[in-house]
């Protein structure tokens, strides 16, 4: 850890810097918090004026004999004891919080035209005033010259800045009727004008806010009589800022509606009829808690020599930011969640049980960067060990090994920088031995010679160099092609038995480099101690991997020839097989069981075969952007489709394809009819087609526009389908003959966006919609897909399903701060219990249903790489499945009660060994310490400060809100070297999430 102290100093004023920006960004939301409520304030008072305007029109005209003396307008907006608006009878209370964004402008224009101040009237005469107008118009209703509010609940008065010198505020009766007072407003020209004359906008807000906290009176109805405070017409719910864009909750007293504003745009949410009190809604943290369970793909498209066989038998790869260790035989998978991003490399040390794994850059919800790094964990307790880089790496790490000569002490990296940094490490101490610049060309593979220690070689593009290490110093000798044509990439290295290096090139050949004993003639090249001794032309294509076999023969993979050969000691070919063309170019080969052999192909699949039996599948995945999911009705299956433009079912139960199909287009969602026996799934291109669910077959296919559809939708009972598109339409089919045969039945027309979700109500009458520009709008089916105006028709609605991201029952979901689009899905269980949401920065998270509350908590958990673009429950519940984007990984999620989970469940599968394990990584598992319970009553304002540091150590699978990541993210900003420390603590997290699957499972079937 003391290679760390350097970097540690050096962070100090940069930290302290981080301190101070941090103390201003909380000040500057402090402030803009503050106004975001005098707008706020600003609307109600452009509301209270202009009432106050009417009731003066009306006094005025009822009192033409006594003049006015000074300007009644603004005393009257000063001291708003009561309002005139129609009879008590005819009044809603909640109408008092019913305030538009337009109102704003009123009160604009008037702070424009309001530049007189106010004249103080003599007390006396005041008093006087006041006591007239009572009595003219009810004797029996008298407004108390005291200061202080009256006892009776019907003569209500608001102690104002004025009041602090014994002024009393003025009472104003209510009309007779409210169509004489609104005739009276409209009437009057004069009455009009007098809402512009008030004092500056500023000082009378000032007064304002400075009464709400004196007078806390709930908005009642007392016969002709409001009893109103500005402090009780809007409570705001702050959830933060989006830029210059202020998004703010609020919602009426009365609990009619719930506004909210997202860049801006208001979006009213009316509340159910049977929620009695808002205030009293309470939203906990779920008792149910995920537990990753099965991981469906594999990264080989754009990687290089990451699969490997373990000695306990299982195959190592990676995909998204999940490290797969898969045991075919039995079934099982393993999980290793340190990363926080894209894993981009791998390396196995000598003793075959320690593992290293490289990431690349990130960015955590804030922007922040998360910083690639390399992390060396235990296969067998699945604990970090250590964290390599922080800080010292760009862009991501490109390729890794560790040493042979000295029994894996030292680890080589390369990242992913313009300049290639080659850095050697002694990882244990986490101290850098070394550090040179190597080339600003692509750089592919890295390796320690596994008899010289202080040798390295690294190739790439155009080049090979072979570097000499000794002590904190690199030199580098070019590899001389010579005579040989010098091909555009060396692309993979090996090493024989007797030292000499292994090159594979773009050009299909292999050279030998043997180590020269005598100086080269001068004038034919540099002093360098490598030269090509033989070549041998072994594909046609690039040699794209060579895998050293334990009895010393060879195996190259070719890339456009597809052959995999065998090499006896002599370099001579002896056996070759080819892959089959729908499983792409080979991307790694790695030595099995026996005489069997493993390939990594570049379309993502997994291979085992033998030269005499060829291959079976053990892994596969899509090969684009991932967006459809659907999950069957009834059975434990999943069908999911991509751009890619695969269709393909997968079996839940035992983690393999049933059938896959290419389509004509790219995918992008789908839905089960609810027999289960057909599948409508959408494309990019406004086509959608119908499939069998058991035989693949085309049922139908139809078209609707000419843009990609985002969502399909059966009913309840199957009759309808509608279909969202992003042409601003959703279009609905009757459905018969159980899915088989379609028929038009209309379009709903209104949006003025494009469609993104949608839900069936169970009487199939209605449709609730969200569009791109966060609208919810509801159809009337029967009517003709007519849009309801009146959208508080809809609130007391039971919907079918949940998947609408915006509406009353699940807008505590939205982060703060969030612009819109930070929600990609959402779906309610079947039981109703709970929500799961996929969002745009990697993350799966767990709600409590319903979710009415602004920044309600959430379990949250991280396994993807991407954006995640799609969540659904499997129809009992029991599992929730999740889609990443670009990372093209599938990931299957237990459902668990947090109850029966024990705190000390330690599910590394430390049985599963069938190797001998050294005491070292023994004594790492019997000192692992019990999972520490956590809290679950932390705050959303716990949630924004986490959110501030960088998230290195944050993807404990059971962590249950934000803040329980807390002390893995402040410590992992800035590269500290106690993060090392956290790596240690997090040990027993991570061996909780190595939970073996039951070992009844069966093989999967190659692809048909």
């Amino acid at each position: 850890m003391d290679g760390f102290a350097g970097s540690l100093d050096d962070s100090i004023s940069a930290a302290s810097t981080s301190d101070v920006q941090d103390r201003l960004s909380a000040l500057e939301l402090r402030v803009q918090q503050q106004e975001d409520e005098i707008t706020v304030l600003k609307a109600a008072l452009a509301d209270v004026l202009r009432r106050l305007a009417i009731s003066e029109d009306h006094v005025a005209s009822v009192k033409k004999s006594v003049p006015s003396k000074g300007q009644p307008g603004i005393r009257e907006a000063i001291s708003m004891s009561c309002i005139t608006n129609g009879s008590g009878a005819n009044r809603k209370q909640s109408h008092t919080s019913s305030v538009s964004v337009a109102r704003k402008e009123t009160l604009s224009s008037a702070a424009k035209s309001g530049t007189e101040k106010k004249k103080e009237k003599p007390q006396g005469q005041r008093e006087k005033k006041e006591e007239s107008h009572s009595n003219d118009q009810n004797p029996q209703i008298r407004a108390s010259p005291s200061p202080q509010p009256s006892s009776q609940p019907l003569q209500i008065h608001r102690q104002t800045q004025e009041s602090k010198n014994s002024t009393p505020t003025k009472s104003i009766k209510r009309p007779p009727t409210t169509e004489k007072s609104h005739n009276s407003w409209e009437n009057s020209d004069d009455s009009r004008n007098k809402l512009l004359k008030v004092v500056s906008t500023s000082k009378l807000i000032s007064k304002v806010i400075k009464n709400t906290d004196k007078h806390k009176d709930v908005i009642t109805n007392q016969g002709s009589f409001v009893t109103i405070s500005l402090s009780t017409f809007i409570k705001p719910v702050y959830v933060g800022g989006n830029g210059g864009t202020r998004d703010f909750f609020f919602f009426s007293r009365k609990g009619e509606y719930i506004k909210m504003f997202m860049r801006g745009r208001p979006i009213t949410m009316f509340i159910p009829s049977d929620v009695d009190n808002y205030d009293d809604i309470r939203t906990e943290l779920p008792p149910e808690k995920l537990k990753l369970e099965w991981v469906y793909g594999y990264r080989g498209k754009d990687c290089r020599a990451n699969v490997y066989l373990l000695p306990t038998g299982e195959i190592v790869y990676f995909i998204a930011s999940v490290v797969v260790l898969f045991n075919y035989e039995e079934r099982t998978q393993r999980h290793y969640l340190g990363h926080t991003d894209c894993v981009k490399c791998l390396a196995i040390h000598p003793d075959k049980i320690r593992i290293a794994t490289g990431q690349i850059a990130g960015v955590d919800k804030d922007g922040r960067p998360l910083q690639p790094h390399v992390r060396v964990w235990d296969s067998v307790s699945l604990s970090t060990l250590q964290i390599i880089g922080l800080g010292t790496f760009e862009r991501g790490v490109g390729c890794l090994d560790f040493s042979k000569a000295d029994s894996g002490v030292h680890l080589c990296v390369i990242d992913d920088s313009n300049e290639h940094m080659l850095t050697v490490w002694d990882w244990q101490k986490k101290l850098k031995g070394a550090e040179i610049k190597t080339t600003n060309e692509v750089v592919l593979a890295v390796e320690f010679h596994p008899t010289d220690a202080n040798t390295i070689i690294t190739c790439g593009k155009s080049h090979i160099f072979f570097w000499t290490w000794s002590g904190n110093s690199l030199t580098r000798k070019q590899g001389i092609f010579g005579k040989y044509e010098k091909p555009k990439f060396v692309q993979c290295l090996a090493f024989l038995g007797n030292g000499d290096v292994l090159t594979g090139d773009s050009g299909g050949v292999i050279l030998i480099w043997s180590k020269t004993t005598v100086e080269p003639t001068p004038g034919k090249g540099p002093k360098g101690v490598y030269q090509i001794s033989k070549q041998i032309k072994a594909h046609d294509g690039s040699v794209f991997t060579l895998c050293q076999m334990r009895n010393g023969m060879l195996l190259t993979g070719g890339g456009k020839d597809r052959k995999i050969i065998l090499w006896d000691h002599d370099l001579n070919p002896e056996r070759e097989i080819e892959v089959p063309d729908q499983y792409g170019t080979i991307r790694a080969v790695a030595e099995g069981k026996a005489d069997q052999f493993l390939v990594g192909t570049s379309r993502n699949f997994i291979l085992r075969g033998t030269f005499n039996d060829g291959f079976q599948i053990e892994v596969q995945g899509h090969t684009d952007e991932l967006w459809g999911l659907a999950t069957h009705p009834f059975k434990d299956l999943l069908l999911t489709c991509a751009q890619d433009r695969q269709v393909c079912m997968w079996n839940s139960v035992e983690h393999k394809l049933e059938w896959t199909r290419l389509v004509d287009e790219p995918g992008h969602c789908a839905d089960f009819h609810p027999s289960g026996t057909v599948v409508a799934v959408g494309t990019h291109s406004g086509r959608w087609f119908v499939l069998d669910a058991e035989t693949r077959d085309l049922v139908s296919i139809h078209t609707d526009g000419n843009e990609q559809l985002s969502v399909m939708r059966y009913s309840v009972d199957g009759t309808f389908l509608a279909v969202g598109s992003h042409d601003n339409f959703i279009y609905l089919y009757v459905v018969s003959e159980n899915g088989r045969k379609y028929s038009r039945y209309g379009k709903c027309n209104g949006h003025s966006s494009y469609i993104t979700h949608l839900d069936w109500s169970p009487d199939n009458k209605y449709i609730m919609s969200n569009s791109g520009d966060y609208e919810i709008l509801y159809w009337d089916i029967p009517s003709g897909c007519k849009l309801i105006r009146n959208r508080s028709e809809c609130k007391d609605i039971d919907w079918t399903t949940y998947t609408c991201v915006l509406g009353f029952q699940v807008f505590g979901v939205w982060p703060e701060g969030s612009d819109g689009t930070d929600i990609n899905a959402l779906v309610r269980s079947h039981n109703r219990k709970v929500i799961a949401v996929a969002d745009d920065f990697c993350k799966v998270h767990l709600f409590q249903y319903p979710c009415s509350k602004a920044k309600a908590p959430s379990h949250k958990y991280s396994a993807h790489s991407s954006h995640v673009t799609n969540v659904s429950f499997t129809y009992s519940d029991s599992h929730l499945i999740s889609t990443g984007g670009k990372d093209m990984s599938i990931i299957q999620w237990r459902l668990v009660e947090k109850l029966s989970l024990p705190q000390n469940e330690i599910v590394a599968d430390t049985t599963f060994t069938k190797a001998p394990i050294s005491s070292t990584e023994s004594a790492i598992r019997s000192d692992t310490p019990t999972l520490p319970s956590q809290p679950l009553n932390e705050t959303a304002e716990e949630e924004s400060r986490i959110s501030n540091s960088p998230t290195l150590l944050e993807n404990s699978l059971e962590q249950t809100v934000e803040p329980c990541e807390d002390h893995s993210e402040e410590q992992s900003e800035g590269g500290s070297e106690e993060l090392g420390e956290a790596a240690c603590e997090e040990r027993p997290q991570e061996q909780q999430r190595g939970s073996p699957l039951p070992e009844d499972q069966q093989a999967p079937a190659p692809l048909p």
